[in-house]
């Protein structure tokens, strides 16, 4: 019988001290994540929260290990993160590629780039499902995340034309804060980057799935309750009416969402047909 494990992260603030002075305080990046972990139990995983101050690296990549050293072939391990979204540049990439970023987690002690999150995936037994949803900004191939949408766009998906109230309403780390952040910790992110890309290319045999809050160019909105993909999903989810595989899931999320936050399915290495058109959240 498989064995399915969950870690669902929400982070409504960061630490100030390790940000500027920032704190990026967001409103139902905890909701999210509880209601992620109820899902999760419903359907049969063991479950792990970690909200706010908990949601640092090194707890989260001492429960993905502990995971990893659980379960084997046959197994799920289900991710959830819902908080703020960055990018720094790329140390791997040509110095004429200005548009080779690294996606960033906003952990409440720093950023965890994707290169991280692959490396710990990388840990789990081949044939393990790892199955991955971030409610969270990805600013795409460019820094000026501010020129992505139009301001026709602004006003229609956030109520405001005003770029500050955009990050105020999305689950973006401001863009000056993120050139702030990665000239102080510079050194650091291309040390982790480059340490990585020499371990088998960086990324090593990972598969998995990953359904993200919105495209590479685009913004995750917040929200009062949960955030605006997060709910849809829980609509979509219906308490488990839902019938059909992931992307049938996937489709009926995109169709609840406005054109300016298109959920993304993207698929890591060779998961597996069979897995992916499994029922969603199927142990």
């Amino acid at each position: 019988m498989a064995t399915g494990l969950s870690l669902h992260i929400g982070l409504n603030k960061v630490d100030p001290a390790k940000y500027g002075g920032w704190d990026g305080e967001l409103v139902a990046c905890e909701q999210d994540a509880n209601d992620m972990a109820q899902l999760a139990r419903e359907a049969g995983f063991g479950d792990t929260t970690l909200l706010t101050p908990d949601g640092t690296v090194e707890n989260i990549t001492a429960e993905l290990r502990k995971a990893a050293k659980k379960l084997k072939s046959g197994d799920i391990l289900l991710f959830s993160y819902s908080g703020h979204g960055g990018q720094v540049p790329n140390a791997k990439g040509s110095d004429n590629e200005p548009d080779d970023f690294d996606e960033t987690l906003v952990l409440f002690d720093r950023e965890f780039l994707d290169d991280e999150l692959h490396r710990e995936f990388g840990r789990f037994a081949e044939g393990v499902r790892i199955l991955a949803f971030l409610d969270s900004c990805h600013s795409g191939s460019g820094i000026e995340v501010r020129d992505v949408l139009s301001s026709e766009a602004m006003q229609e998906h956030f109520q405001t034309r005003d770029p500050n109230e955009i990050e105020n309403t999305s689950r973006l780390m401001p863009v000056a804060k993120q050139a702030e952040i990665y000239q102080r910790d510079k050194e650091f992110f291309q040390e982790i980057q480059r340490g990585i890309a020499a371990q088998d290319g960086g990324e090593g045999d990972v598969s998995a799935l990953l359904v993200s809050g919105c495209q590479d160019n685009q913004l995750s909105s917040d929200g009062p309750v949960n955030g605006a993909f997060t709910g849809a999903l829980l609509d979509v989810w219906g308490s488990g009416a839902f019938r059909g595989g992931y992307r049938a899931f996937h489709r009926d999320i995109l169709q609840r969402m406005p054109a300016t936050q298109s959920p993304n399915f993207y698929v890591a290495g060779r998961p597996g047909d069979d897995f992916l058109q499994q029922r969603p959240f199927t142990v």
